[in-house]
Order: structure tokens, then C-alpha cells, then sequence
């Protein structure tokens, strides 16, 4: 590729060389900042990393301050050149997941380590080595040509991995210091198939627990039995009395507010490549046979009514004869663009309460769903650049199936979002041996050079 920029003498030949010529140390920068506990859950390290993460940016020109939540800090930078350029705003996280189980990891989980083309370590793919590349991306950026051709902002938070529960209030109360014109998030795997995957949301989530009460304790199972109720049939009543043999849920009012998907987004997910028998073979089902619209329909645009877990009684080893006095059910029920959880909520509730109202529904978190339309320019744009770094059209995910925060941007902010994952699909984020693949690590560099270029050529005046 030979694309000059401003009649300069500078090219993208200059960003292959200087990713090429500067591996080792922005490896090591990547290894430095691996090396820095950040578990959020845990509270150690948090503030270590925050400050790490800050000198990183500095260094490289960002603006940049701690700011403090009722959790754990934000790290926010800013490189603002004409407040009437385009800005873009990008979003990451510096925390990480606990690496038990220890004796599972291959090499120390914070002590990185290169292996086959990965390098291994808690966070290397979410989302130390993704935020970095992004860091590296800008950097190298500016070294080669120069000034940049657009604004912009940094959002890293460290509470993504415990539900992002200050970001909201974050953002709300820094509308305008937050002002953009687009959110670019790199942060997930890629597709399954290889090929790079540009996201549009994320589906919500609504956490709740059923508990059913039966006597005041367990009762034995013989000197009791048909005289005390069992809680776990009522329960299991409850929960079968909720959906069809469909699946379909029959709770009045949940399914309302549900965005239809467009025509294109549906072209969006029949584009996508499907391989059943592999899929299944990933998911260890192999009873799977729906076919490739209907998997990934289900899986981004429809919401889900999941059971996560049921306790009652004894579940240890051998026999107790009892007549449990409590039974349980957790659920978490992923939602689709314009579902509120509270909504939801309450419909669960008034279902449930009519149902027997003894039996009580307790609110565990939520997160609300988002969407990014397919038809704005402004994706158009991403895809192209995605296309230019990796030399391969990417795949269009009109929503991810998990949750990730990104209505904060959508919703609250009120700008439009992309997720783009430069790490590998299968990076054992959250899991020992958890890893970024070298290409997947270089590829993130190059991509967030061609982001900022590419932008700088964009005329944002196509969205007004």
C-alpha cells in the first residue's frame, strides 16, 4: 500500500516498517503492563495500573488525568486539535479477571510469556493487549506522519470485569466533556472463521432470583411427606408455567419495545459464514440444526430466558431424605435493543406475584442493550478501513450475544458505537492460558493507524 496523506511524503509503507522494526519493544511495553495485577473484583492493584496506564499516555502526547469514581478510577485522555474536527472517542478497560485456577495456566498468568505465535497472560487479549495496540496505533500514527488529522478522546475504565457499575454515572456526568462523534471500542474476539468482525452492540441483561418457601426447615422426607409442600415442584411449576414448548415466553409484556431488526441487518447475519457441524462441535452440542439466519437471529436479536442455576435441598454425595424448606432459581435474561430491563423486570414480577404471592423476586444488576444502526455512513467507513489493514472484508455483527456497557455511548451519550476485536476468536478471555496471537497484536497497530487516517478523510457532515 502506498497512500499518502496532505501531498506528504509519508505512507502506510512507513507503518508496516516501524510495527516491523519496533516489535520487541512494544512488546515489552505490552508485557510491562500485563505484569501490573489490576483485578477489579479483587481491588489489587487497581491504582498501580491506573497510574501505569496514565504514563503510557503521556508519553505518547494524551493529555491525560485519573479521575475518580465511587469504584475505581478512570483513566481519561484527550488530544484535541479543532473542536470542529471529527472526534473519536475510544474505550477500553485496564482491569482483569481473576487467574484462578493457578494450576491450570502453563506459564504464570502475570508473568507473559510468548508460545506458538501467542503471548499468554491475564489480559493479553482482554483487554490490556487490545487497549495497547490502540496506544500503539496512535503512536506510531504520529511518528510517521506527523500531526493527527482528527480529535481524540480516552475512556479506560477499571470495573468492566465487575459489570461497569460506575461508568454510567461517569458518563452522564460528563456529557460534554465526553462529547463525540463516535465511539470505537476494541475489546471480544474475532469471528470463529478468522476473518475480522465488526460489531454493532451488545445485547442487554437482567440478573434476578426466584426463591419459593415451603415449612420453617427441612422436614424428613417420610414422617413429612404429602403433608408439607415441597418448594422445588412449585418452583419448577413456576419456571415451566413461563415458557411454551416452543420457548417462547408467555409473561404478558415481555417481549414489548423490541426493535425489529431491518432488511439490512438481516442481510447483515445471512452474510455470515455458519458451519453447523463445526459450531456444535465448538458449543459441545451436537444437536444442533437450526440453520445459519435462524442461529444467528437468536443469537444477536432476540432475547433469551435463561435459567443459570436452581438450588434446593441436599446435593452432596450419598442419600439425605428430606423435604427442602426453601428452593431457588437464578436467571439472567439477555435483551435486545430498546428492552428495558426495569421493564422486564416488573412484568417478571407481576407475573410471579399473581402466580403466588408468596414466592419472592429479587433484582440482582442489569445492563441495558444497544445498537448502532447499519445503515449510518459512519460504518461504512470502519468497514473500509478494516477491509485496508487486514486485506480482508470484514464480517457485520449487527449486535454481540453478550453484554458488554456499550449503551452508555449509544443511550446516554447518544452517539454511535463500533466494536471491532483485534484478538484471536479463541483467546481464553477470563480463563487460564488466556492469550492474544502476535498477528492478531501487530494487526490491532496497523488497524488503529488506518482508523485515525481514514477518518481524517471522512466528511462527518454525511451524518448530520
Amino acid at each position: 500500500m502506498d497512500t499518502k496523506r496532505g501531498g506528504g511524503s509519508m505512507t502506510f509503507d512507513e507503518v508496516d516498517e516501524m510495527i516491523s522494526s519496533h516489535k520487541e519493544e512494544f512488546l515489552e511495553q505490552l508485557f510491562t503492563f500485563i505484569r501490573q495485577k489490576s483485578i477489579s473484583t479483587e481491588n489489587e492493584g487497581m491504582t498501580e495500573c491506573a497510574d501505569l496506564l496514565k504514563a503510557y499516555m503521556e508519553e505518547s502526547g494524551i493529555e491525560t488525568k485519573i479521575m475518580q469514581t465511587e469504584g475505581h478510577p478512570i483513566v481519561y485522555g484527550e488530544m484535541v486539535r479543532d473542536k470542529h474536527s471529527f472526534t473519536l472517542l475510544i474505550y477500553g478497560h485496564y482491569d482483569v479477571q481473576p487467574a484462578d485456577p493457578l494450576d491450570q495456566w502453563v506459564s504464570p498468568p502475570f508473568d507473559p510469556t510468548i508460545r506458538d505465535g501467542r503471548v499468554y497472560g491475564r489480559g493479553t487479549g482482554d483487554n490490556k493487549g487490545q487497549l495497547m495496540a490502540q496506544l500503539l496505533g496512535i503512536k506510531i500514527y504520529k511518528e510517521v506522519f506527523g500531526d493527527l488529522p482528527i480529535n481524540l478522546k480516552f475512556v479506560f475504565e477499571g470495573e468492566e470485569e465487575k459489570g461497569s457499575v460506575n461508568l454510567p454515572r461517569f458518563v452522564s456526568d460528563n456529557q460534554e466533556l465526553l462529547k463525540a462523534d463516535l465511539v470505537y471500542t476494541a475489546d471480544g474476539s474475532s469471528h470463529y472463521s478468522g476473518s475480522p468482525l465488526i460489531l454493532l452492540g451488545a445485547r442487554g441483561m437482567l440478573s434476578i432470583e426466584i426463591t419459593v418457601k415451603g415449612a420453617e426447615w427441612d422436614n424428613h422426607s417420610g414422617n413429612t411427606g404429602n403433608i408439607v409442600p415441597n418448594p422445588a415442584w412449585k418452583l419448577i411449576d413456576l419456571l415451566h408455567s413461563m415458557k411454551d414448548e416452543n420457548g417462547d415466553v408467555l409473561i404478558e409484556g415481555f417481549y414489548d419495545y423490541i426493535r425489529s431488526p431491518s432488511e439490512k441487518e438481516m442481510e447483515l447475519l445471512r452474510q455470515l459464514p455458519f458451519d453447523q457441524k463445526k459450531i456444535g462441535s465448538k458449543i459441545g452440542y451436537s444437536g444442533l440444526t437450526m440453520d445459519g439466519e435462524s442461529y444467528y437471529r437468536k443469537l444477536t436479536m432476540e432475547p433469551t430466558f435463561n435459567i443459570s442455576g436452581m438450588e434446593s435441598g441436599y446435593t452432596g454425595g450419598g442419600v439425605k431424605t428430606i423435604i427442602p424448606a426453601t428452593a431457588s432459581a437464578k436467571m439472567d435474561i439477555r435483551l435486545v435493543a430498546d428492552q428495558d430491563p426495569s421493564y422486564v423486570y416488573d412484568r417478571i414480577s407481576d407475573y410471579i406475584k399473581e402466580y403466588d404471592p408468596d414466592m419472592e423476586v429479587e433484582f440482582l444488576g442489569s445492563m441495558k442493550p444497544s445498537r448502532t444502526s447499519a445503515d449510518m455512513k459512519i460504518v461504512d467507513v470502519v468497514t473500509n478501513v478494516v477491509h485496508q489493514a487486514y486485506n480482508t472484508k470484514p464480517l457485520i455483527q449487527p449486535s454481540l450475544s453478550g453484554s458488554l456497557p456499550d449503551y452508555v455511548w449509544t443511550s446516554i451519550l447518544q452517539t454511535p458505537s463500533i466494536i471491532m476485536p483485534y484478538a484471536n476468536f479463541d483467546q481464553r478471555n477470563h480463563s487460564p492460558n488466556e492469550n492474544i496471537k502476535l498477528d492478531s497484536f501487530f494487526g490491532g497497530i496497523k488497524c488503529t493507524c488506518t482508523l485515525i487516517e481514514r477518518l481524517g478523510e471522512y466528511d462527518k457532515s454525511f451524518e448530520k
